[in-house]
């Protein structure tokens, strides 16, 4: 197998792990430094002689302690615009190809995470694996002044490797026009966003969603506001004085102001979230996907998982404070609780809170971002991940992010062992949700002998894949609690 191959930029050089070929920290864009800082990406500059692309790239800005990253030891630095592609072989094949987008709240995270690692992918799939890195945080989405797209610059990086892929995926054994983006929380709000931006056509030809959709995009006022309080704390005034704030100090500033903007972001919102920017982004993907159809023609394979908010502690909420905590979701807490009940009988005020802000954050916008495409004959795939995990006593239950070394067929990846909870790895889960997304990136459809059939969700008949110890395929899930949404989400 080549481990040195031509590019548009010039010469990599990758190396052979596990079986197949890595490329690791190649440099998508130019570095976003000085006068670049708050800019959208620009176009790498060639290099002479051969680009070492045996180890990862730096990692975003970000502050410690949050996030998959700390299964790992990473670096961060502003120069964090590069990918990774895995691939069976750097021929000319033609494979299937699919990006990913890492999530952690638009915050945190890396392409480098052992979970994403793309090997059984290419080994039993055939299929090109690559991870992105992109601006986080207050350098990739602050709204500043004289920055035009300043709000948004963290998904026109991803767009910028999404175009790197069409243009050089073919050197590593990829069909350019056999795309599949894929992500999940932050990561998959990014596909939802990609897929609702005209800049973004032709780049893909089908999505991958997990837990998450169109709905975390914020505002042009409420990401105006966010930049006012975050210039203010660095005590400047333009985009230029912006450029000589050290790095470290951005992100103090960044802190300050997540914990200070609740006065003008709504609930399940950051300040520092893609914004609705003129031209790039119109309206919010949920509005444009309703009501113009826009990325109908791509196929979707969309899903939540059964507790995702386990992971943030919501099944410790007490009796007495259950209905001042859901006030900060719902007008009526007992309109939703009741439903919630109907639906799973007599549940704790914990798991009555976690089916709730499951449903407001993650569940809900799912279905409605799948409803809004079947109006404009688009197909969407929809799932449940209902796995429980064994972590902590079973307090973690289906929580959120723990799908993922399912999908990628990483179960005895570094860090799951924290969330599995299980010497005893659930690999008649994982085999049937890895082959099935293998299914959906290769064909369109993530149908599988093992499934069986699996039918394009409608409302008729709300069908849902339901990963768990029994895989089955389910009726319109928890239909109590998604009626009770109707007209409040």
């Amino acid at each position: 197998m080549e481990l040195v191959i031509e590019t548009e930029f010039g010469s990599i050089q990758g190396k052979e792990r596990n079986g197949v070929l890595l490329f690791a920290g190649i440099p998508y864009a130019s570095a976003p430094i000085g006068e670049k800082r708050f800019c959208p990406p620009e176009p790498v500059l060639p290099w002479t002689g051969i680009y070492d692309a045996t180890q990862f790239g730096p990692v975003a800005p970000q502050l410690p302690g949050e996030g998959l990253t700390d299964s790992h030891d990473v670096t961060w630095d502003e120069d964090c615009l590069s990918l990774n592609v895995c691939t069976p072989s750097a021929d000319s094949k033609n494979r299937p190809v699919m990006v990913w987008i890492h999530g952690g709240a638009y915050r945190h995270g890396t392409g480098a995470t052992p979970w994403y690692d793309g090997t059984r992918f290419a080994k039993d799939s055939d299929i090109v694996v690559v991870t992105v890195n992109y601006r986080l945080g207050a350098l990739g989405f602050a709204r500043i002044p004289e920055a035009p797209t300043s709000g948004i610059n963290g998904i026109l990086d991803q767009i910028a490797a999404l175009r790197w892929v069409k243009n050089n995926i073919a050197h590593f054994g990829g069909d350019p026009d056999q795309v599949t983006i894929a992500g999940e929380s932050a990561g998959a709000f990014s596909v939802a966003t990609i897929m609702a931006m005209p800049k973004s056509r032709g780049l893909f030809s089908k999505a991958i969603t997990q837990s998450g959709a169109g709905h975390h995009v914020i505002t042009q006022k409420e990401a105006e506001a966010a930049g006012k309080l975050f210039m203010k704390y660095l005590e400047v005034h333009t985009v230029e004085e912006l450029r000589e704030v050290k790095t470290e100090d951005i992100l103090e500033a960044q802190k300050y102001v997540e914990e200070n903007s609740s006065e003008f972001m709504p609930v399940g919102q950051l300040p520092f979230y893609p914004s609705i920017t003129n031209e790039l982004l119109v309206d919010h993907p949920i509005a444009l996907f309703t009501q113009e159809g826009i990325g109908a023609e791509i196929p979707l394979l969309t899903g939540t998982n059964t507790d995702e908010t386990t992971l943030w502690g919501t099944n410790q909420i007490p009796e007495e404070k259950l209905h001042k905590w859901l006030k900060n979701y719902v007008n009526d807490p007992a309109h939703f609780i009741e439903a919630v009940q109907e639906d799973r009988g007599d549940i704790t005020a914990g798991e009555t809170a976690v089916a709730i802000s499951t449903d407001h954050t993650f569940r809900i916008p799912a279905i409605q971002m799948a409803e809004s495409r079947q109006k404009h004959g688009g197909k969407t795939w929809m799932y449940e991940f209902d796995w429980k995990s064994k972590a902590f006593n079973g307090a973690l239950g289906s929580c959120h992010a723990l799908e993922i070394p399912f999908t990628f067929g990483t179960l005895d990846a570094k860090g799951t062992e924290l969330f599995l909870g299980t010497s005893e790895l659930p690999n008649h889960v994982g085999d049937k949700m890895h082959a099935s997304w293998a299914s959906f990136i290769r064909e369109g459809n993530p149908s599988t002998e093992a499934l069986g059939q699996w039918p394009t969700y409608h409302i008729a008949d709300r069908k849902v894949m339901r990963f768990a110890d029994e895989t089955t395929l389910i009726d319109d899930p928890w239909p109590a609690a998604r009626k009770s949404w109707e007209g409040h989400r």
